[in-house]
C-alpha cells in the first residue's frame, strides 16, 4: 500500500482534500503529518518507517524544518524544502529567475516599509518574505506611502515597477507538468471593485511554455506563476510553491498522480522508507 503524508496547515484545503480522496479510492493510505513538534514523531525518532512520499503544502519554519529532516532521512518530499524556501524570499526568487533569462519583474530590496523613501509613483510594494496575508499593494502617491508605512512599519519589503496590464492577473498553476490557468481581477486594480473574482482563461502556448520553464529553473513540481502583460512580453511578478489551485478541474487528479509517480519512482530505486 502506498503511503502519502500531507504536511499542511489546512489538510482540508479543497485541492488537498480532493487529491487525498482520489488517492484513497486508489487504495492508498493518506496521513496528515503533525509538524509542530518536529520530525521526532514521524516514523519514530530512531528512523522508523516513513511514508512513500510527502506533499509539502505548509510553508512555516516548523514545516520546512520537518521537510528538511525527512529529506535527510531519505524521504521524498514534493516540493523539496529548498525549493519551497527559495520561493518565500522575493529577492532570491527574482535573482534566480532573471539570471536564468526569465522575464521577471525588476525586484529591489527596500528595507522596512516605515523607512521607504519617496520615489517615482506609481510602484508596487510587497513583503520580501512571501506568506499568507502578506503585503502586496500599489503605491500611487505620498499619502498611500504614509498609510502603508503606518500599518506595516517594520515589514521588510521589496519594490517592483507597476505594470498597468489590463486589470487582470494571469494565474498559471503547474502540477507535474500539467498547466491549469485562470485570470483574476488584480488586487492592484482600482477598477470596478471586482478584485479577486475569477474568469475562465486559456493561456497561449508561449505562456504555458514559460510556466513550465519556471518549474525547471526553480526545481518545482507543484507551483503557481503570476503573469501580467508587459509592453513587449509577459512579465512574471511572483512564483508560489504549492498554491491552492482552486476550482481547476483535473488538478486534484494531477496531484494524486504526481504523488503516485514519485512513490513509484522511489520504490523502483530501491530506497528504504
Amino acid at each position: 500500500m502506498v503511503r502519502v503524508g500531507l504536511i499542511a496547515g489546512d489538510p482540508g484545503h479543497p485541492v488537498l482534500a480532493a487529491a487525498a480522496a482520489v488517492l484513497e479510492r486508489r487504495g492508498c493510505r493518506v496521513e496528515v503529518v503533525p509538524f509542530g513538534a518536529g520530525a521526532g514523531g514521524v516514523g519514530g525518532s530512531g528512523g522508523g518507517s516513513l511514508a512513500d512520499v510527502y506533499l509539502l503544502k505548509a510553508r512555516t519554519p516548523q514545516a520546512l524544518a520537518l521537510a528538511r529532516e525527512l529529506e535527510r532521512r531519505g524521504a521524498a518530499v514534493v516540493n523539496s524544502a529548498a525549493a519551497t524556501e527559495l520561493c518565500q524570499d522575493r529577492v532570491r526568487m527574482a535573482e534566480l529567475a532573471r539570471g536564468a533569462g526569465l522575464p521577471f519583474a525588476a525586484t529591489l530590496a527596500a528595507g522596512p516599509m516605515g523607512e521607504l523613501p519617496d520615489q517615482d509613483y506609481p510602484f508596487v510594494v510587497k513583503s520580501r518574505h512571501s506568506r499568507r496575508h502578506d503585503l502586496v499593494a500599489l503605491v500611487d502617491g505620498a499619502a498611500r506611502l504614509r498609510e502603508l508605512a503606518g500599518r506595516w512599519p517594520q515589514e521588510e519589503v521589496v519594490t517592483q515597477p507597476y505594470v498597468p496590464g489590463n486589470g487582470w492577473d494571469q494565474k498559471l498553476w503547474v502540477v507535474d507538468g500539467q498547466v491549469f490557468a485562470a485570470r483574476r481581477r488584480s488586487e492592484l486594480s482600482s477598477g470596478d471593485g471586482e478584485s479577486g473574482s475569477a474568469g475562465e482563461w486559456e493561456p497561449s502556448a508561449r505562456r504555458a511554455a514559460l510556466a513550465l520553464r519556471v518549474g525547471e529553473v526553480f526545481g518545482l513540481q507543484v507551483y503557481g506563476v503570476d503573469l501580467l502583460d508587459g509592453v513587449a512580453e509577459p512579465v512574471i511578478v511572483d512564483v508560489n510553491a504549492f498554491p491552492g489551485v482552486r476550482g481547476r478541474p483535473g488538478a486534484p487528479e494531477a496531484l494524486a498522480g504526481l504523488a503516485l509517480r514519485v512513490a513509484g519512482e522511489r520504490g523502483r530505486s530501491g530506497a528504504s522508507v
